[in-house]
Order: C-alpha cells, then sequence, then structure tokens
C-alpha cells in the first residue's frame, strides 16, 4: 500500500514542480509593460474610468498574481482635490490564462480612495461626465469581453458638498465590496463606514445598473443599518430631471430624540421622542417624499395616515393621523409651571431652540387622550410651527365631563416665549377644571369657562407677571370649599360676637355662580362674581397671578324665605390661592353686638367720652391717655357676648 502511494504521489510531484518551473520561467519572459497596458485596458474597459498612474508599479507572477499601481487618479480630475484619488489600486490576475500569455483580471481592490462629490447649483456634481462614460461603455454592443465582477474598497474616504444647501459630509473608514454587472446587469454593494462617530453597516442592490446610470426607472433595494438608526426601501428608482424613488419605507430607531441629533435636528422639549417605528409606501419627487398608508408608533403611541416631508432649503413636515389613543405625557413630562412644592411659579428659563428647526402641520384625531393626569375623549388638535411660531388649534375635545374648544398660539422673541390662549370649556366639571388649570381646588360644581390670555417671559413666572386678558366663569349646582356662609351667617346673626368656631370648614353651596375677571400685568381684578344660593356672596378684589394670593372683601347675606336679603356680613379673604383666610369683618360684628353697639354710639357723644375717661381716671389713679379709651370696652353689666369680645 505505501509504496503504491508513492508511486502515485512521485508523478504529482514532478507535476507540480514542472507548474512552478513554468510559472518561475514565464516571469522572467512576462513582458511587464504588455501587462500593466492590458490591465490598465481592462480596468478601463470595466468601469469605464480613465485612471491615470502617478507613482511606481508593482508586477508580480509568483507566488501571488498581481499589478499594483501607486498614486492614482481620474484623468480630467487635475487639481487640488480631484474626483477620485487612490493610494494604491491593487489588479489581482487569474493564473491559468496568465501562464498562456493571457491577461485577465480577477477582482480589483483600492486602498485608501478618496472620492470627492461636489454638486454645482443645476444639481450636476464633478461625477456627471464620469458617470456618463460608464453608461457608454456598458451599452450592448460595446466593445468588453472582460468578466471581472468585484471592486473592494478598503479604508475609503467619501466626501460630499452641495454649496447651494450648504451642507458638506464626510464618510470615514469605507470598506465596501462592490458587485459590478461586467457579466449580469444588476449592480449590488455591500460594507460599512463611519458617518459623524457611528459605524454604519449597508447595502444596495440595483436591478438594471445601465438604466439606472442613464436615469431609467431600475429596482432598487437599500439598507441602512447603525445604532441610532435603522432604515430600509425596496422599489424602483429613476433619475432623469430629478431624483425619483417609489416603493416600501420602513424606519426604526431605539431613541428618535438620539437619531434626530444624530442627523443634525433638534428635537423639541426634554421629554419624549424615545421608541420609533414607521412603514409606509414612500414616493420621493426631489426635495419631497410623500407617505402613504403609514403606520408610525412614537413612545408607544400608534397611529395611522399620510404624511409629507420637504427638504428644499428648510425642512417641512405635513401629517394627518388618527389614533385610537395618544399619551402626551413624555412629551410634557419634564415641563413644569409649579416649581417643587407647588407654591410658586416656575424659573427655569425656556429652551425656546427647537422652535425654528424645522416646519410643522400636524393634525391628530384620537378617540382617547392623555395628557398628564388629564383624560380626554374624543379629540381633534391641530399643530403648525412655521419660523419659530408654533399655533395649535383644538376643535374639539371631551374634557372635564364636557368640551372644550380653542387656540393656542407660541412665538419666539430673542429669549422671550410670547404666549397668547383663547379656550371656551363648555359644560365641564369645574373642581377637575379649575385643579388642573389654576390650582384651585375649593369650587365644584358644572359651568362654562372662557379665557383669553396673553403673556410674554423667558419662564413659567415670567409669563405671570406679565399676564393679560380676561376670563369668565358660570357655574350652577355645586359649592366652595373652605366655609360654610349659611351655618355661619346664622350663628353670627343671633351672637354676633360668639366666635366663629371652626370658621374654615364646610362648603358653601350654590345655585348660579358667575364670575368676571380682567388681567392686566400679572394682576387679576375682579369685576363682577356673584355666588347665589342659601347665602349670597359678593367678591371685590384682586388676585395676584405671581405671588398666587387673594386680597379680596366682599359681603356675605342670608336669604330669606321671599328670596330677600337678610342678615349680611361683610367678609375679606386673604393669603394663598391653595389654603387662603377668610375672616369676617370685625367692626361689623362690634356694631351687631347688642352689647358693644351702644358703647361704640356713646363715644362718639363728647360728654360720654369724658365720663367714660374720668372713670379710667379713678380706677388707675391717674390721668388717662386718650389711647386708653376701651372703644369696645362693655359695661359691667354686659351680657356674654362681651366677654367673648373681649377675649376675640
Amino acid at each position: 500500500m505505501a509504496q503504491r502511494t508513492r508511486r502515485v504521489a512521485m508523478p504529482v510531484a514532478v507535476l507540480i514542480g514542472l507548474a512552478v518551473v513554468a510559472m518561475i520561467i514565464s516571469s522572467w519572459l512576462l513582458n511587464r509593460d504588455a501587462l500593466r497596458a492590458a490591465v490598465e485596458a481592462q480596468i478601463r474597459a470595466v468601469t469605464g474610468l480613465d485612471l491615470v498612474v502617478k507613482g511606481n508599479t508593482d508586477i508580480s507572477v509568483f507566488p501571488a498574481s498581481y499589478v499594483s499601481f501607486h498614486d492614482v487618479g481620474l484623468k480630467g480630475g487635475a487639481g487640488a482635490d480631484p474626483a477620485l484619488t487612490v493610494d494604491v489600486l491593487t489588479a489581482n490576475l487569474r493564473l491559468l490564462p496568465l501562464l498562456l500569455q493571457r491577461f485577465e483580471i480577477a477582482d480589483v481592490m483600492m486602498l485608501r480612495p478618496r472620492i470627492r462629490v461636489v454638486r454645482d447649483i443645476t444639481g450636476d456634481s464633478n461625477w456627471t461626465p464620469f458617470i456618463g462614460t460608464i453608461a457608454r461603455t456598458m451599452q450592448p454592443g460595446a466593445e468588453n469581453q472582460l468578466s471581472f465582477s468585484e471592486i473592494r474598497i478598503q479604508d475609503g474616504i467619501l466626501t460630499y458638498e452641495d454649496p447651494v444647501r450648504q451642507v458638506h459630509e464626510k464618510l470615514d473608514d469605507i470598506d465596501l465590496s462592490l458587485a459590478w454587472p461586467s457579466i449580469s446587469r444588476s449592480f449590488g454593494a455591500t460594507g460599512q463606514f463611519d458617518w459623524r462617530g457611528e459605524r454604519v453597516d449597508g447595502s444596495i442592490s440595483i436591478g438594471d445598473f445601465l438604466a439606472a446610470l442613464s436615469g431609467d426607472r431600475s429596482s432598487v433595494k437599500a439598507r441602512l443599518s447603525s445604532v441610532p438608526l435603522k432604515l430600509a426601501f425596496d422599489g424602483t428608482a429613476a433619475n432623469k430631471t430629478s431624483l425619483m424613488m417609489d416603493g416600501t419605507m420602513t424606519i426604526d430607531s431605539t431613541s428618535l430624540r438620539n437619531a434626530l441629533r444624530w442627523t443634525g435636528q433638534i428635537a423639541p422639549g426634554n421629554g419624549g421622542f424615545g421608541r420609533f417605528a414607521l412603514k409606509a409606501r414612500a414616493n420621493m419627487v426631489g426635495g419631497s417624499v410623500a407617505l402613504t398608508n403609514v403606520n408610525v408608533e412614537l413612545d408607544g403611541n400608534v397611529a395611522e395616515g399620510v404624511m409629507t416631508y420637504t427638504n428644499n432649503g428648510r425642512q417641512s413636515l405635513q401629517a394627518t393621523l388618527a389614533a385610537d389613543s395618544l399619551d402626551f405625557t413624555p412629551y410634557i413630562s419634564t415641563f413644569r409651571l409649579l416649581a417643587s412644592g407647588a407654591h410658586d411659579w416656575n424659573r427655569q428659563l425656556f429652551d425656546l431652540n427647537s422652535l425654528s428647526a424645522t416646519d410643522l402641520d400636524i393634525r391628530l384625531s384620537a378617540a382617547k387622550v392623555a395628557i398628564g393626569a388629564s383624560r380626554l375623549g374624543r379629540t381633534a388638535i391641530g399643530a403648525n410651527l412655521r419660523n419659530g411660531a408654533l399655533a395649535l388649534s383644538v376643535g374639539e375635545a371631551q374634557i372635564y365631563g364636557g368640551i372644550a374648544r380653542g387656540s393656542f398660539a407660541l412665538a419666539r422673541a430673542d429669549t422671550l416665549a410670547d404666549v397668547k390662549a383663547q379656550f371656551q370649556f363648555t359644560d365641564v366639571d369645574l373642581q377637575a377644571c379649575a385643579s388642573e388649570l389654576f390650582g384651585f381646588n375649593k369650587l365644584s360644581g358644572r359651568g362654562n369657562l372662557g379665557v383669553s390670555l396673553s403673556a410674554a417671559g423667558s419662564s413659567p413666572f415670567g409669563l405671570a407677571q406679565s399676564l393679560d386678558g380676561t376670563a369668565t366663569l358660570t357655574g350652577h349646582d355645586g359649592a366652595l370649599a373652605g366655609f360654610n356662609a349659611e351655618q355661619l351667617l346664622k350663628r353670627l346673626e343671633r351672637r354676633p360676637l360668639s366666635g366663629a368656631g371652626n370658621f374654615r370648614s364646610g362648603a358653601t353651596p350654590y345655585t348660579n355662580l358667575n364670575v368676571a375677571l380682567k388681567f392686566a400685568d400679572g394682576v387679576a381684578t375682579l369685576g363682577d362674581v356673584q355666588i347665589d344660593g342659601p347665602a349670597h356672596i359678593t367678591l371685590t378684589g384682586t388676585a395676584s397671578v405671581p405671588s398666587r394670593e387673594f386680597d379680596m372683601k366682599g359681603t356675605a347675606s342670608l336669604v330669606t324665605g321671599d328670596g330677600k336679603p337678610g342678615f349680611e356680613l361683610p367678609f375679606v379673604v386673604q393669603g394663598p390661592w391653595d389654603d387662603p383666610l377668610i375672616f369676617p369683618d370685625p367692626d361689623a360684628l362690634l356694631r351687631r353686638s347688642p352689647a358693644t353697639a351702644p358703647l361704640l354710639n356713646a363715644v362718639k357723644d363728647p360728654k360720654a367720652r369724658d365720663a367714660v375717661r374720668s372713670v379710667i381716671e379713678r380706677l388707675t389713679g391717674g390721668k388717662a391717655p386718650n389711647s386708653a379709651l376701651p372703644a369696645n370696652l362693655p359695661p359691667d353689666n354686659a351680657p356674654a357676648d362681651a366677654a367673648s369680645a373681649k377675649t376675640n
């Protein structure tokens, strides 16, 4: 067995040895100038690119068969920045044809190529003439009998410049494998590159490369994948007068905010814009993309509709979307009108930079909407952002058990936010409405609320300081929490100086409520406030929006059985909105008391005053100053109300 193996191996070894000797002899006899010229001609014939070799040429036949050209550039690309320069261009040769003195390229590798693309005002680029040459070279019937079909790019750099749109982009560390259509009509490229600090994996497949170069329609499949963003397209493309694409597009991102930042955009605000996915039928013409059959997901919100994106010097997005439910909480989660503790307005400055990034025109409709703790029913909202001015319109929103309609406008003036709001709430739950909108939780019932307000400031506190406008409120069948006016009036009517007891408890029911406010520089003036119920209450005064405090006076009166006013009592409301102090006018109570009213009347008479002074001097053993005269001192036989007045 061993002898038979040796007999078979000997002829094989001899053949290998003869082949090696033949290759060495062939390398000695090879016409290197002819080989170089043949390789250059084949590269030019296959790619259509006329290359100029400025450096040395390395030729190897054995053990590796290749021709390497150093410092290669495109003919006609002379200048400081030619369209293409390559440090080393290597053409790997097929070995067997080489032994027969036929020079056939297996594949081409470009080491450290530098590709420069510059667009002019007409939309053409410095590569337009070369692309035309490639298209003519690949025409059927052209003299091209070559078959190498792979070009590899290693450690390449591509720069793209568009002075008209002021765009300058750079791709680094490009590693690509190009399936050149020397045999079939298709073209493909797969590989990786660095863009803006992220590694991107990409691939593209063109069904008819010649048609694509000529601007005719061809099938296209493209995919880009990176950490911030993934994008895929499957459809057709043409580029006769402008780029046109039609097909299915999908976009996916774990964080849309990071993806926008990576692409040079600014996401508004500081909250939301996380998980994002989009699938749609895309029709692209020039810088405009129309999306139909859109299914989009953002931060868990899923909607369907149509969208249009345009980038003709300024980016613009239009959309009409419908959803079962929407949650806007992530986008307002970092925005606080009140500072922590809810006793003062937030003084943190607004970030208005994102208002000028993109133009938006969006219409949303949903069966359910959540905004923080608020829950809305059927809602239709329109948002328009143009040249830094934001306008929101609420066509109809089911909220607080009623309907809301109105508009909100926000414009940027340097560092100030210029805000205007007009809203009408119809038949709403006043407790929920007043609590969420104004932080006032003492009111219940149902009613209508209308506001027309404007303000300008760099923070919520600045807006509160400059608030101007009007507000009207009409309510019915509710109550004011904090005191029971009817019980208090009945008690004080019987015994005015008996004290109010637990004055800040209970609630004052009402059948009708009317409030009219006028705002000027952050101060609300009560023009017409009436509360009708078992007790009739009127109020006048002011409410400071910046300090969130009341300074009001009012009159409460019992309503008798015949509807006429009964016992009346002036009172004062002072202190913070969420916990105001409400106390009756002490002078009115003293005048109402049977014990103190005669004394108050008596001290108005000079003779009575002298008598009181004489009594004080006898008791004290000295002269009584005017300040010692007790204007509310009851007589010795005064009833218990007087003693109560002393302690109070």
